[in-house]
């Protein structure tokens, strides 16, 4: 049986929220203004305990997200719980940018207090990147991911969408590519099949701000940070946690060995 047939089914992808814009500017405005409030935390420690018990979660070099500063954390996109495991491992509030959809009584009332902020897909939504980059500018942490909707086979999109290129140039932040390895099954847990799940947070890096990036320099931008979460996803693909976890332990002593002897060398 192939990896697609293995996946439960998925609900039909819903891209036009018939609510007006002006529905969603009290969201906007919280996300601007306030940060995230006992909500988060809360969401947090449950959703961080369901991980660690249900799909064993655990994260690979969580440190090399910068603990203060414009960041935007640039994961790939299988499943519903990937908000959750990119957080449960940095102590940073990660910002979400979720569908204007899951704006609806009552889990708006976690949403937005919890961070949260819209976007209308299929709408051009201007406000979406102006919260963004205001959080970005008052030194927060958005998360937002290179594919836009969740993949529905399982597989990496053959490319990404230029909206994350787009917010990268305009904010200028340090870029974290993420791999999340495993999550594209998460949803078989109605047939009590829970994978697991490793995060694995790649080198940060960042490109020169552009204050009025061209869809083409934005796709550019785009897939070149999704060329670097491709990088980390084929290297837990072909030696799994454990092979990975070798491998950074093993550059970690090449490194301290390498500042040791540079410390040690005469002057």
């Amino acid at each position: 049986m192939s990896e697609q047939e293995q996946l439960a089914s998925m609900k039909a992808q819903v891209y036009r929220d018939p609510r007006p814009k002006e529905f969603f500017d009290r969201f906007h405005e919280r996300a601007r203004t306030k940060p995230p409030n006992w909500a988060y935390e809360a969401v947090r420690i449950c959703t961080a305990l369901y991980s660690l018990v249900f799909f064993r979660a655990r994260a690979i070099s969580a440190e090399k997200v910068p603990p203060s500063g414009p960041v935007i954390l640039a994961p790939n996109h299988f499943s519903f719980m990937d908000h959750f495991f990119v957080a449960a491992f940095i102590r940073r509030k990660v910002r979400f940018m979720a569908k204007s959809q899951l704006f609806s009584i009552p889990m708006q009332w976690v949403y937005s207090p919890g961070g949260v902020f819209p976007v209308r897909r299929g709408a051009r939504d201007e406000e979406a990147f102006i919260t963004a980059n205001t959080i970005l500018g008052h030194g927060g942490c958005v998360a937002m991911y290179c594919e836009g909707g969740r993949s529905r086979t399982g597989a990496l999109a053959a490319e990404a969408k230029p909206g994350i290129g787009r917010l990268a140039l305009q904010s200028g932040a340090t870029i974290v590519p993420v791999a999340i390895h495993g999550s594209s099954r998460v949803r078989n847990w109605k047939k009590l099949q829970f994978p697991k799940v490793t995060i694995q947070f790649g080198e940060p890096f960042r490109f020169e701000q552009v204050a009025e990036p061209t869809r083409e320099q934005s796709s550019a931008t785009a897939n070149a940070i999704f060329d670097e979460i491709k990088v980390l996803y084929a290297g837990l693909e072909a030696h799994g946690r454990s092979g990975i976890v070798a491998r950074v332990r093993a550059e970690r002593r090449a490194a301290r060995r390498a500042a040791k002897a540079k410390r040690a060398a005469p002057a």
